[in-house]
């Protein structure tokens, strides 16, 4: 199962950008969104990493460029100290350069500043709900990536797939869900569900999670 949040409860935000204005525009935006409350904020990586583990939150956004760190630091060490809170990067860079890059390091997807808010929040409520959130130009040039490397797997058992296993795999690795899944392919969602069940023992994974990221990785490393 994909991983996705409690809805009986308030979802809880944290932000971490070095400018003031921004975590401002941010704590209004998420603050007018039912069911969303900021719990916290930082200014740079260890000061994130101490509050985060106090606050506890669902989601973290973090800018890449911080005060005093790199930002996709911070995204590497919250999979690995804090593996429940999902990340959200929010950037000024090129998003052709920088969402593939910010997704292999365990982010949930990638957002541009220059986005409008209701983008934003668009991106969180995905993210929140089990997807990757990444623009539709950004999406494309993964989906081209895969598709001219769907036969080039060595070294993560993607060679023991069935075709359509690979292609539903690939769909996978784009951040798709289920329902996304069966729509592309025209195929029942019960069938989809078959097929992660295959790909998952064939490749020796143990949950939807780490078929999720496996799938990303395989995408991405082509």
């Amino acid at each position: 199962m994909r991983k996705t949040v409690k809805k009986d409860k308030n979802i809880r935000v944290f932000l971490v950008d070095d400018h003031p204005l921004v975590r401002q525009a941010l704590r209004n935006a998420l603050g007018h969104e039912r069911g969303l409350e900021v719990c916290g904020e930082a200014e740079d990586r260890e000061e994130a990493l101490k509050a985060i583990a106090l606050a506890a939150p669902d989601l973290a956004i973090v800018d890449l460029r911080l005060r005093s760190s790199d930002g996709l630091e911070l995204v590497k060490d919250l999979r690995t100290q804090h593996p429940k809170v999902m990340s959200l990067v929010l950037s000024m860079q090129d998003e052709t350069m920088t969402a593939e890059r910010v997704v292999r390091a365990g982010a949930r997807g990638y957002v541009s500043k220059q986005e409008a808010p209701a983008k934003i929040i668009e991106a969180v409520r995905k993210v929140l709900g089990g997807e990757i959130y990444w623009s539709e130009k950004a999406a494309a040039q993964v989906a081209s990536k895969i598709a001219s490397a769907a036969h080039s797997a060595n070294g993560y058992g993607v060679e023991e797939l069935s075709s359509r296993e690979v292609q539903v795999f690939e769909q996978i690795g784009l951040g798709r869900n289920t329902h996304q899944i069966a729509e592309s392919l025209h195929i029942d969602v019960s069938t989809v569900e078959t097929y992660r069940a295959r790909i998952k023992e064939k490749l020796g994974l143990t949950s939807g999670s780490e078929l999720l990221q496996t799938a990303i990785r395989w995408s991405l490393n082509k």
